[in-house]
């Protein structure tokens, strides 16, 4: 004979221990896990016994109880199951003689809510729970790095891709973009390396994951660091005023003490450059110019040109512009490689600064990017040709050989040189130019002054005199000037 089947008795110690456990792994408060017990029990009733049914729910997360108690009203003739009982149906479970009018409750608990509900309900529920403490866990993770924004980590790289790196930080991605890389950082930092990066962005998706991404690019990173290799920095005795920067080529910081008896350069450097050193690694070997902060622009801007020695500042408060005078041999300097000097300089102190040679007014090679193209502006100033001056001394052999361009160009680029600075082309330059390309005498580029009211600039492009073609454009001393007024607008002086 088959015998009954055997009660098993819920440990309540073991669902205190395991309310407890989920609190604390899935850092979730338990009065909300509470709260979503509730929920979920609460969802299950009315799956089983109807949206309209009376019920109240009891859960005790210190004792592991959890009742439930369905409440029907005892009537002689049922008309609504979800409310409503029989009077005989009523006290066949009920333990006290009921009467019609009285309350019918029928408690459901731990012990028997899978009789009660059944396995199909019970592991519905169980999914909902499941699905409840992972939308908790994303809320709360999406609320936690929030507040950390600008904070600064340090991760493991996970994975290596293209245009991102994957970076775990207590065991939760994070995407370090490539426009949010120092452009070594690629090749520098293998899989499973620590990295140091900021929180720049935490993103909500579709599916509710939150997506956190850093970044190493960012002038919070730098600060971060400041403050954790010096401790003046990160207590506040020394205050960072700004930063102008182009990630993994060079910076410049602007510092100022609180107290006259700390030198705020002098402590960022450390003993033999131990603690600048520190964050230059980290950058990969980023330059950084350190610049002591002044209230006065002049002296601002003389700091921030650094390392040139500036000899003059005109300032225009109204255009927040400022022109630099330097002398010949500290130009290049002040403008730096590919104008890099001179443009974290403006950065940083939010002046456009124009840069001209000492002795005469001048013109940066950069303006003339549109019509030279970057890569001659680069091979010019690999060359030191950084001002309009310059090129117009540049023997034409070394633009024709060492710049690679051409004939036309050349006298196009000249032409427009000498009309912002409102001169005539020099008649020997144009015959050193002639000889080089091999030029005969009747195709030479001829400038004459005929009279004060015109200049006359005739090409002969056929083998005889007798069919001269004139390409070039006749202006007369009135025009030239409008086309220099115009010129002027594009170009501070």
């Amino acid at each position: 004979m088959a015998r009954r089947k055997q009660q098993h008795k819920i440990d309540k110690k073991m669902i205190i221990d395991a309310f407890t456990e989920m609190a604390k792994e899935k850092k979730i408060d338990k009065d909300l896990l509470q709260g979503i017990i509730e929920e979920i029990l609460s969802l299950i009733v009315k799956r089983k016994y109807g949206n309209h049914s009376d019920f109240e729910i009891v859960v005790n997360m210190q004792k592991g109880d959890i009742e439930i108690y369905l409440i029907k009203q005892v009537v002689e003739i049922v008309e609504n199951t979800q409310t409503e009982i029989s009077l005989e149906e009523a006290n066949m479970y009920s333990a006290e003689p009921l009467k019609i009018g009285d309350d019918f409750i029928e408690e459901i608990t731990l012990d028997n809510i899978a009789d009660s509900f059944g396995r199909r309900l019970v592991a519905f529920a169980s999914q909902m729970m499941n699905q409840k403490v992972r939308d908790v866990e994303r809320d709360n993770l999406y609320q936690d790095y929030s507040e950390k924004q600008n904070e600064l980590i340090v991760g493991e790289i996970y994975q290596k891709r293209q245009n991102l790196m994957i970076v775990m930080h207590n065991g939760i991605e994070m995407k370090l973009l490539k426009s949010d890389q120092i452009p070594d950082d690629a090749r520098i930092f293998k899989k499973n390396k620590p990295i140091k990066a900021i929180i720049k962005e935490v993103k909500r998706t579709l599916n509710g994951t939150p997506e956190i991404y850093l970044s190493r690019t960012s002038d919070e990173f730098v600060k971060r660091l400041f403050e954790l290799e010096i401790p003046e920095v990160n207590d506040k005795v020394i205050q960072i005023k700004a930063i102008a920067r182009e990630p993994g080529e060079r910076m410049k910081i602007s510092l100022q003490s609180s107290t006259e008896k700390i030198d705020p350069i002098g402590a960022c450097v450390g003993l033999k450059g131990i603690r600048i050193n520190a964050i230059t690694k980290e950058l990969s070997n980023e330059s950084i110019d350190l610049i002591p902060y002044s209230d006065d622009i002049n002296q601002m801007i003389a700091r921030s040109l650094a390392p040139a020695k500036v000899k003059e500042i005109h300032i225009s408060p109204e255009t927040k512009t400022a022109t630099v005078i330097v002398s010949e041999e500290q130009i290049t300097v002040a403008i730096g490689k590919f104008g890099l000097n001179v443009r974290l300089a403006s950065a940083l102190t939010g002046f456009d600064i124009k840069i001209l040679k000492e002795g005469g007014e001048d013109i940066e090679i950069i303006e003339f990017q549109t019509e030279l193209g970057s890569d001659i502006i680069q091979k010019l100033q690999e060359l030191n040709v950084v001002t309009a001056r310059d090129f117009l001394d540049v023997s034409p052999k070394v633009l024709l050989e060492e710049c690679g361009m051409s004939y036309d160009s050349i006298l196009e680029i000249r032409r427009i040189m000498l009309l912002e600075f409102e001169e005539r082309e020099n008649q020997e330059y144009i015959e050193q130019l002639n000889s080089l390309v091999g030029n005969s005498s009747d195709d030479t580029v001829e400038v004459v002054s005929s009279d004060e009211n015109k200049t006359v600039a005739n090409i002969q492009t056929e083998e005889t005199v007798e069919e001269q073609i004139t390409v070039a454009q006749v202006d007369t001393v009135e025009e030239m000037n409008e086309k220099i007024e115009q010129n002027k607008e594009n170009y501070d002086y």
